[in-house]
């Protein structure tokens, strides 16, 4: 199973790539894309092009998303919300199936702590995936929402395998 885990973001959109075999797990790429332009919507079409040209680039199985949270300010909230929206729905056209998770349970499932530190799931991306070069805080968070969602699609699997036996 190939998973791209996208950390949504409307100046920087992190992703990360890994490949899940059994309880093994391994790194493929991470990165971060950049918006550019000068209005919005220029800025979320170029979040679109780059996030499209990592899914093609890579061929995920799976894709998995950070929940968005609520800011203090609620303009910036909506426009967290519009490049998320861009986070879904590039996988949607790919046809992947897409999970979305909180950032606490992100960060309780790759730290054990579901109030950890930036720096903290770093290293913890670090260890899980050794040798990786990691491309940024927001790559870092992208492929700590990519382990998260092999941790769970992985039990989802088992149980779904344990029902179809019992059945049959």
């Amino acid at each position: 199973m190939r998973v791209l885990g996208i950390d949504p973001g409307l100046r920087n959109m992190g992703w990360g790539v890994i490949d899940v075999s059994g309880s093994r797990i391994s790194h493929v790429a991470n990165g971060i894309c950049h918006s550019t332009g000068k209005d919005l919507a220029a800025r979320l079409l170029s979040l679109h092009e780059q996030l499209t040209d990592v899914v093609a680039l890579h061929q995920p199985d799976h894709a998995a998303i950070e929940q968005t949270f609520v800011n203090k300010d609620g303009a910036g909230t909506l426009k967290l919300g519009q490049a998320r929206g861009i986070a879904l729905l590039v996988p949607a056209q790919a046809g992947l199936s897409i999970g979305e998770y909180a950032p606490n349970k992100v960060k309780k499932t790759v730290v054990g702590v579901g109030h950890a530190e930036k720096h903290q799931v770093e290293h913890m991306v670090k260890l899980q995936l050794p040798g990786v070069q990691i491309k940024g805080a927001d790559a870092a968070d992208a492929l700590a929402i990519a382990i998260c969602h092999a941790h769970y699609a992985k039990a989802s699997n088992s149980l779904e395998r344990a029902l179809r036996k019992a059945n049959s």
